[in-house]
C-alpha cells in the first residue's frame, strides 16, 4: 500500500471505538453484516430494460451469502425469454456480489439483480423477520398450481374498449357482456393446471373441461364475445 508524503509525516492518532455496522434483520435475526456470507434472506423485485421496453420480476433465495434458489420472469421481446433460460442456469450457486458483477445478458435482468442486491445487503427481505428464513422451494409458491406465472394481459381501444386476454385465474376465452355491453364476467382456463392434467394421461377434452372456470356474473350475460376474435 502506498501512502503520500504528506500523510507519511502525519502524527498518528488513535482510533475510538470500532461500532462496526449497524444490524440487520435477517431470518428472526439481527446481524451486523460485513461479510458477503453474513447475508441471507429471500426477496424479489423487478427490472427493466435500457429502453424500458421490458421487464424482468426476478424472485432469489440466498443462505449464507450464495444464491440458492432463482425465478426468473420476464415480459418484453423474445431475447429477454432466451436470457431468462441462461439467467436461470447461471445465478444458483453464485454469491450475491459475483451475481452482481455478473453479465445476465439481459438489461432488465441485470437491473433486477441490483435492485434485489439493495434489498438484500440492507435487510428488506421478505423473510427479514421469518425464523430460519424461507425453505427453497419457498419461490415456486408465486406461481400456483401448473406452476405458471401469474400475468395480466389486457388491450383496449377507443373505439371497441376493453379486451381481457388473460389474468391470474388463467387464459380468456369469453366475455361476459350485459345488455348495455358492459364486461360483467369471464370464463378462463387454467393452462397449467390443463396440461399437468393432460401430461397425467387425462383425455384433452376432459381436462379443458376440468380446467374451466367462470368469474363474476358470467352465468347472467345477454351476450359472449371471444375477446381475440369479435
Amino acid at each position: 500500500m502506498h501512502y503520500s508524503k504528506e500523510v507519511e509525516r502525519m502524527f498518528c492518532v488513535k482510533k475510538g471505538p470500532d461500532h462496526g455496522p449497524a444490524p440487520i434483520p435477517e431470518e428472526g435475526k439481527w446481524v451486523q453484516a460485513k461479510e458477503i456470507k453474513d447475508i441471507s434472506g429471500l426477496t424479489h423485485g423487478v427490472g427493466w430494460c435500457a429502453p424500458q421496453q421490458g421487464a424482468c420480476k426476478l424472485t432469489l433465495n440466498v443462505k449464507d451469502g450464495i444464491i440458492v434458489e432463482a425465478l426468473v420472469e420476464t415480459i418484453g421481446c423474445s431475447g429477454m425469454t432466451h436470457s431468462a433460460a441462461m439467467a436461470g442456469e447461471i445465478l444458483t450457486g453464485k454469491t450475491i456480489l459475483e451475481a452482481l458483477n455478473t453479465d445476465l445478458v439481459c438489461d432488465a435482468i441485470n437491473t433486477a439483480m441490483r435492485e434485489l442486491f439493495l434489498q438484500i445487503v440492507y435487510g428488506r427481505t421478505q423473510s427479514a423477520f421469518s425464523e430460519g428464513g424461507l425453505e427453497i422451494g419457498a419461490g415456486l409458491e408465486d406461481l400456483g398450481k401448473g406452476s405458471r406465472s401469474q400475468i395480466a394481459t389486457i388491450y383496449s381501444t377507443q373505439a371497441n374498449g376493453v379486451r381481457y386476454l388473460e389474468i391470474a385465474e388463467g387464459y380468456i376465452t369469453q366475455l361476459a357482456l350485459d345488455k348495455e355491453d358492459l364486461v360483467i364476467g369471464y370464463e378462463f382456463v387454467r393452462l397449467g393446471v390443463m396440461m399437468e392434467k393432460i401430461s397425467k394421461g387425462t383425455d384433452p377434452a376432459t381436462a379443458l373441461k376440468e380446467s374451466t372456470g367462470h368469474y363474476g356474473r358470467f352465468e347472467n350475460a345477454a351476450k359472449y364475445i371471444n375477446p381475440r376474435h369479435e
